[in-house]
């Protein structure tokens, strides 16, 4: 029997609900959150709690201090992808995800991992297209006092930065 690989979707809708969707690439299994909403910069898009608390960071952490790294509730938020060029921000403080940028209806929303995690649980090559693009992600630690100062950052990163990059 052949397999006609155009047969397959590109992309499955797994979760809906009245502003957000997540999408699941068929192919690679990987998931992207979109908006079905419009969104100016400064707005809320949502706020967002913790199901768990962890020491240690991982793969779908995003992290409050030292030593406490959050699972995001609702759940579906794990699937907001990185960008060197990102339209939201997690703001740790709030516990609220503000826009940084416009977003239109059917926009991938994107963040800047180390916008939240000082070291990353697993670093990576980026490929996120930008022009700007890092291209390595590690983490805010990784970051030079240059390349930070054109970011926005949680109240934990941007404190650490401070340390970091004193004066």
């Amino acid at each position: 029997m052949l397999f006609n690989i155009a047969s397959i979707p590109a992309k499955q809708l797994v979760f809906a609900n009245e502003t957000f969707e997540v999408w699941k690439d068929a192919m690679s299994g990987h998931h992207s959150l979109f908006t079905t909403a419009s969104f100016q910069p400064g707005d809320i898009l949502c706020k967002f709690g913790a199901s768990a608390i962890l020491q240690t960071p991982s793969y779908f952490t995003v992290q409050l201090n030292t030593y406490e790294h959050i699972c995001l509730e609702p759940s579906f938020l794990q699937y907001t992808n990185h960008n060197c060029f990102p339209n939201i921000l997690f703001d740790t403080t709030n516990f609220t995800i503000v826009c940084l940028r416009e977003i239109k209806p059917g926009d991938e929303l994107c963040y800047f991992y180390p916008a939240t995690e000082w070291e990353m649980a697993q670093p990576f090559q980026c490929v996120c297209g930008y022009s700007n693009c890092l291209g390595y992600i590690g983490g805010a630690s990784y970051l030079s006092k240059e390349v930070a100062a054109t970011y926005k950052f949680s109240d934990f990163i941007y404190q650490q930065l401070q340390n970091k990059y004193p004066g």
